[in-house]
Order: structure tokens, then C-alpha cells, then sequence
């Protein structure tokens, strides 16, 4: 489960690893990776969002209207899949995996995510996943953008990753199969812009956060970075 045994398993059975980050910076892929090697749950924020703005889509609802998104916020029943090595996403009982991850739904996500109705929504159930009613909760690795600050500021490790805006382009254009590297860089300034100056939970690092800069680093190399920190973390003290 762990590479140094030395770490308190119980206490890694309890545990919250909170993420955030800009977008493009890696966090998907190195929290997938985190949580699969400490034997964790992994929780995508970031896709229920996608999956709300998915559905908004899918309805005819103008993403613009903020007014218009609040109105019908509740309505779509998302349901998270927490397998880091099968991370999934079902939204009205369909999987939309895929669905989410298109151009049209990556330039509406933040004017969505910044309606406080869809924001308190999920905020609810986010923590339902990270400690489930009856349970002692923990055990996850949950990445997004205001984890450490508002969904879960008491976890236990608060990690912020960054990337340069370059780099973080070339990365996404890579994962978009090669779109276009300045048209993609534009789109993620435009999201850190608009997700750092929302007046709900806006991106931050958290107090008490690493700050972890991937551009120089491989994937490998990051997700030695979290664990080791993790580890050090929950390292009983001597």
C-alpha cells in the first residue's frame, strides 16, 4: 500500500489528501496516481462540475444566465465513482465520462461553477463522499479548486499545484487528442482568471498548503512528491 512502513496504515485509512491547483497543471493524473499507490479513494471535483455544465448543455439552458443555472441546479443526480484506476462519472444514471471532457463543455465549466446555487449543491455532496453519514469518512485523495480552503480545510495534507501556462497548454493539447497548443493556453488563463476572481469559493492556496510547481518535473516525479509528503505527514512522531 505504501512504500514506507513506518506510516500509520490506520490513520491512512482515515485520511484527506486535498489538491487544488490550476487547470492543465497535472493534478488529475498525479492524484489518480497518489491515491492508487496508498491504497485510497479519489474524488474529481472537477468533473461534477463538468457534469452539471454537461447537463445544462444537454437542457438548452444558457450557461451566461446565472439566474437560469441556479433555477434548475438541483436537478441533474450525479453519481461520483471513487476507483482511482477507473475513476468514473454518471449524470441521470448516464455515463458522460467522455461527454464532459469536450470543447464546448471545457469554454462553459467556470461560468457555471461560479452560480453559488451549483456550487453549495455540490459542496454538499462532496463531503457526503469524502465522509459518508454513519461512517468515519477519509481515505481519498479529492482534487479540484477550493478543496483545502472550503470543501474540506481541516484535511490533513493540502497540496497546491501550479504549472507554467505553456507548459500546462501543451499538456492539455496533448490529452485533447492535438488541438491547438495558443488557442488552448488562452482558454486555461481565461479559467484561472475567471476561477481565481469568483466571489464563492474562488481558487486559492489554502492555508497550510505545499505549493508544488510540476513544469519542471515528470508524472512519476510528482507523485513521488505527494507521497513522500503524505508519508512524512502521517509518519508517527518519534
Amino acid at each position: 500500500m505504501t512504500g514506507d512502513p513506518s506510516t500509520d496504515v490506520s490513520t491512512l485509512a482515515t485520511v484527506v489528501v486535498a489538491v487544488d491547483g490550476t487547470s492543465g497543471s497535472g493534478k488529475s493524473s498525479t492524484c489518480r496516481g497518489v491515491a492508487g499507490r496508498l491504497g485510497l479513494r479519489y474524488l474529481d471535483t472537477g468533473a461534477m462540475f463538468r457534469a452539471v455544465t454537461w447537463w445544462m448543455l444537454q437542457h438548452g439552458v444558457d450557461v451566461h444566465d446565472p439566474d437560469a443555472v441556479a433555477a434548475r441546479a438541483g436537478e441533474p443526480v450525479l453519481a461520483s465513482g471513487t476507483d482511482p484506476d477507473g475513476p468514473t462519472i454518471a449524470v441521470d444514471g448516464v455515463d458522460v465520462s467522455a461527454a464532459i471532457r469536450t470543447e464546448e463543455v471545457t469554454r462553459a465549466v467556470s461560468p457555471v461553477s461560479t452560480v453559488p446555487a451549483v456550487r453549495a449543491r455540490l459542496l454538499a455532496q462532496q463531503r457526503e463522499i469524502i465522509a459518508p453519514p454513519g461512517g468515519p469518512g477519509g481515505g481519498i485523495v479529492v482534487e479540484g479548486r477550493d478543496i483545502g480552503s472550503t470543501v474540506w480545510p481541516e484535511a490533513e495534507v493540502k497540496v497546491y499545484v501550479t504549472a507554467d501556462p505553456a507548459a500546462r497548454a501543451a499538456r492539455r493539447a496533448l490529452e485533447e487528442g492535438g488541438s491547438d497548443v495558443a488557442a488552448t493556453e488562452q482558454v486555461l488563463r481565461e479559467r484561472d482568471r475567471i476561477d481565481s476572481g469568483r466571489a464563492t469559493a474562488p481558487l486559492v492556496q489554502a492555508d497550510g498548503a505545499v505549493h508544488v510547481d510540476t513544469t519542471p518535473y515528470t508524472l512519476d516525479e510528482v507523485i513521488d512528491l505527494l507521497v513522500d509528503l503524505v508519508e512524512r505527514t502521517l509518519a508517527p512522531t518519534p
